[in-house]
């Protein structure tokens, strides 16, 4: 062991193993210490826009089924991934025709670009049109049947989440959620609630934030997926701001849109699945004439349990 050089500092310290184990249980033992333990570099995430992914999911050639946004093989993840704890997909499901689904998640999040129909799980049911969201609880299989014409849904879980501790999610019966219906009437109506009354400056955006009856206390709509209809009038902006959470967002109405990342410029595109970065600073601007919507999913029901959400304005993070 004294044989060769000790290096010049213990951050060059390769890592370390008992020098004599007396069984499995300590050989299995690593030992890093302050200087190499905390320089572990992994892959960024990318702060990248899903374009042909809707594009084939809204082509009326493409068949029932789903089409995922992967990209875990840029994050360096053994699973499906779009970002390090939530995976998103599309779906296509022809005019007649079910799509039988169940993911390995705590729960889904659905919302209906085109079409409408229903869906089953369990022993309930919902009927749904373009413009609906709505929640399923994990693990349970969901029977989506399109009506009249064909249907294309966004579909958000956190089954990286689960993946990453190889932990299974609750069983049927002690779900963390039930079936949420938000019809595309109410959330209208509840924006429009919103812009009637307005906001003071140090709110960040007039976003239509959506819970259910379980999650109520943490203003959650999963234990630890926020969700969120945001909106911006014609030639408005955003503030700056920044927070822990990584946003995946789906840009459902955004003509002459566009956000800025870390100083890059990002324009919208229909029916793209946009990821931003944690902790880089973004804001969004609106250049057309219609209003802005978009559907943001976030990881931060983890952050704010772990008290360490983050947020903070451009001008207001120093």
């Amino acid at each position: 062991m004294h044989d060769q050089p000790l290096p010049r500092s213990i951050g060059e310290l390769e890592v370390q193993r008992a020098s004599a184990p007396k069984s499995k249980a300590e050989e299995r033992a690593r030992y890093f210490n302050t200087g190499n333990a905390f320089d572990l570099k992994l892959p960024p995430v990318p702060g990248e826009s899903f374009i042909d992914e809707p594009r084939r999911a809204l082509d009326p050639r493409t068949p029932t089924g789903v089409i995922s946004c992967d990209r875990s093989q840029q994050l360096g993840c053994k699973f499906p991934a779009t970002t390090p704890l939530v995976l998103t997909r599309y779906a296509r499901i022809r005019a007649g025709e079910s799509l039988e689904t169940i993911f390995r998640a705590s729960g889904v999040v659905v919302y209906v670009i085109a079409g409408q129909g229903s869906t089953e799980c369990g022993d309930e049911r919902i009927d749904w049109q373009r413009g609906d969201l709505f929640v399923l609880p994990g693990s349970s299989s969901h029977r989506h049947k399109a009506g009249e014409s064909d249907a294309v849904l966004w579909i958000v879980t956190n089954e990286p989440q689960l993946m990453f501790e190889h932990l299974q999610p609750p069983l049927a019966g002690d779900s963390l959620t039930e079936i949420v219906h938000f019809t595309s009437d109410e959330m209208s109506r509840q924006i429009q609630l919103l812009y009637r009354i307005g906001r003071s400056d140090d709110i960040a955006g007039s976003a239509l934030i959506l819970s259910s009856q379980e999650q109520e206390a943490s203003r959650n709509v999963l234990p630890t997926l926020t969700v969120a209809m945001n909106t911006l009038p014609p030639g408005k902006s955003q503030r700056p701001h920044r927070h822990n959470s990584v946003a995946v967002a789906l840009v459902i109405q955004g003509e002459n849109c566009y956000s800025v990342v870390d100083g890059k410029r990002k324009d919208w595109a229909p029916w793209a699945t946009t990821v931003t970065p944690a902790t880089s600073m973004h804001s969004h601007h609106n250049e057309g004439t219609q209003f802005a919507m978009f559907l943001i999913v976030q990881d931060g029901g983890i952050y704010y349990h772990a008290r360490a959400m983050g947020f903070a304005f451009a001008d207001a993070a120093g």
